[in-house]
Formats: structure tokens, sequence, C-alpha cells
């Protein structure tokens, strides 16, 4: 009976390590990428992309996924593109080289759109959760999509909101010299003037994503005593310019797009900004029949992250949800089959419904206004 005994355990050990080993066979795997600055200056946007990702896959590989009658694994693979555009183009050949069946992201339009075509050469289908700049879905790429509206409609709602609500008659607009900075200024200006053709663009100004002193240029914009100042850039450089502002004493609104519109700001800002001195926009909103489901949802964040959600990781939440699910239609998740259902989703996610247009733009996409009170980022309203 000892001989036996001692020869049963790993036999026994071993029949379970082949069953294993079947099991884990039988288990296909999908590939899905995430890319977005996870070192650099706005590294808070991109952890907080890469956690809305996370938070998905791991509520999908929970519930369990179906495609094409065979249970899959939702495997997410992140890269880092620190903003950069060649780490950005890098990152996306390795998710190729990978062969990820999808991929989510860039954050940033200047890391967007030249990664695109990587993406678009090897058939990958991309849905970008915040990239703004128009140029990204207008380069013919049936791969491209995004889940937020563009500067198109986001820039020209501030630019419409500084005339009509604020009544402003002199604007001075500064941007990044980013793909997005540049983008989301002009269709500010463009929105101002479509609604008055007496306003005043006294001032245009470039700076940096990466510049931390504006006194020159804050100086040289304080002569022309402007009513309502227009950042295109990140909250990273629109903290300290507002810090700048009050040394300065200038006290003209301060407008910018979701790239300032962040929980972070008021921190980077520090006392510098008064009571409803900031409007900014966010691409994407809720109406009041969805907002108890997204607070449940950050509510959930916080218990799984321990930290709030800075602004796009419920759209990156969705853009995963959107690509799962049109793999589930297609019955596939290779990409030249499942990219035709993605074209055609009609999905209602956390951020409100999905649906992409010819280019791969948002359906009706809605924008939502926000100012700072106390620190904290109030709704002043959602919009289309």
């Amino acid at each position: 009976m000892q001989f036996k005994t001692i020869k049963m355990i790993p036999l026994a050990a071993a029949l379970a390590f082949a069953f294993a080993g079947t099991a884990s066979a039988q288990e296909e795997i999908v590939k899905i990428g995430h890319v977005g600055p996870i070192s650099g200056a706005i590294a808070h946007l991109g952890k907080d992309n890469e956690n809305g990702a996370k938070m998905a896959v791991d509520e999908l590989n929970a519930k369990g996924v179906v495609i094409g009658g065979k249970k899959v694994k939702i495997e997410l693979l992140t890269e880092d593109d620190a903003a950069d555009p060649k780490q950005g183009t890098a990152a996306a050949q390795k998710l190729v080289d990978a062969k990820v069946n999808g991929v989510i992201g860039h954050l940033n339009s200047g890391t967007t759109i030249p990664a695109s075509k990587i993406y678009h050469d090897a058939g990958i289908p991309q849905i970008s959760p915040s990239a703004t700049n128009p140029k990204y879905t207008l380069q013919g790429f049936n791969t491209a999509f995004r889940v937020c509206a563009n500067d198109g409609q986001l820039g020209g709602t501030l630019g419409r909101y500084a005339v009509q609500v604020e009544k402003a008659k002199k604007v001075a607009v500064i941007d990044d010299a980013t793909a997005y900075g540049q983008g989301v200024a002009i269709e500010f200006t463009k929105g101002a003037k479509s609604k008055s053709a007496g306003i005043d663009v006294v001032a245009t100004e470039h700076t940096t994503d990466k510049a931390t002193d504006f006194s020159a240029i804050l100086t040289k914009i304080k002569a022309s005593n402007p009513d309502v100042i227009f950042f295109g850039g990140m909250d990273a450089v629109a903290g300290p310019m507002l810090r700048q502002m009050k040394t300065l004493g200038i006290k003209a609104k301060f407008m910018g797009g979701d790239g300032i519109c962040t929980e972070a700001l008021a921190t980077l800002a520090g006392d510098a900004m008064g009571d409803g001195q900031v409007v900014c926009a966010e691409a994407g909103g809720v109406e009041d029949s969805g907002k108890a489901a997204m607070e449940a949802w950050r509510e959930a964040y916080k218990k799984k992250f321990g930290i709030d959600v800075q602004i796009y990781a419920p759209y990156v939440y969705d853009a995963v949800m959107t690509m799962v699910q049109a793999m589930k239609d297609a019955g596939s998740a290779e990409p030249a089959k499942y990219l035709p259902f993605l074209a055609k989703i009609k999905y209602k996610g956390i951020t409100g419904n999905i649906e992409f247009d010819k280019n791969g733009d948002m359906k009706d996409g809605t924008m939502t206004l926000y100012t700072y009170k106390g620190g904290k980022r109030e709704v002043i309203a959602v919009t289309h």
C-alpha cells in the first residue's frame, strides 16, 4: 500500500497538470492595447486612462466573455507614450508586433494622429477616448474612431459661450503648440467670431506643453485688457499659468477645453483660481437620466484605485466595452471581421450613447461645461 500511495501522488499531480494545460489551451486570449502618457507632466491623466481600461477588462473577465461561442479572456497590454509623438509611434508598432486585436488610445491628438497610420496599415481598429483634433478622423482611415466630441464641436461651443454668455468683447488666445492645443484654440476663435463679427482677438500667443514661465506672454496680454483668455493645452500648464495671472493682477475669465477640465486643475492652480473664473468643456456628458449610473461608476472607480476620476477614465471604459461588444456582435475578435460591426455599433455606455458617423466621429456627441467653486469642479450645463 505504501508503494502504491507514493506512486499515486505524482500520478494525480501529473494528471492535474495535464488537465490544467488542456484547459489553458482551450482558453482563447484577446489582446487589447492601451496607450497613454504614464510618465511626464500629464502622467496623472495617462494613469487615469489606464485605470479606466483596467476597470473594463477586470469587469469583463469577471463576468465572462463569449465570442463566437468560445469563452475568451481579455488581456490588457499597456504602453507609455509620454505624450511624445515619436514615443507614440514606437508604442504603436510594439502593439502591432504583439498582434493585438484592437487599441484604445492614445490620449493626446499629437500622439494619436501619427500612431493611427501604423494601426491602419496593420488593419487594427483604434478607439481614442480623448483625442479631439478633427484631423484624426479625416485621414480616410476606416480603423480610426473616437468616443468624444472633436475640437470643432468643443472649441466652437466654448467660443460661442464666451460671446453669448460671458459677453466677451476682447479675447486673448494662447496654445501649447501641440496638435490638440492649436486645434482647439483655432476652433474657439471660429466659434467666437461666428456669434460676433465684432469680437476683437487682441492677442494670439504660443507656448509649449512643457513650459512653466509665462510672464512675457501674460504681460503682453495684460496690456490689451481682455475679457477672456482662452488656453489650448493641458492642466499641467494651465495651473501655473493661472498662478502667474494672479501675480500679474489679470482678472480675465480663463477658458479651455477638456485638457484643462480636470479635478487636478484646482490643486495645480492653488489659491490662484477664483470662484467661477475658469470655464472649461469636457467632450461627452451625462444627461439627467444617466447621472446615477455615472456616480455609481465613479464611486466604484475610487473604491478600486483609491483615487478620484481625473477626466477621461469613463470614456476609456466605454471604449473598451464598445470594442468588445463589436467583437461579440461579429462572433470574432479578428480585426478584419469585427471592424464593420464596430463602424455600425450602437452601444449605450456610462458616458452616453455611442454611435459613429462615416468618419469615425461620435454622432450627436454631448459636451459638458464646467466651472470651479471652492476648488471643486461644478457642472454648468450639458449641451450638444
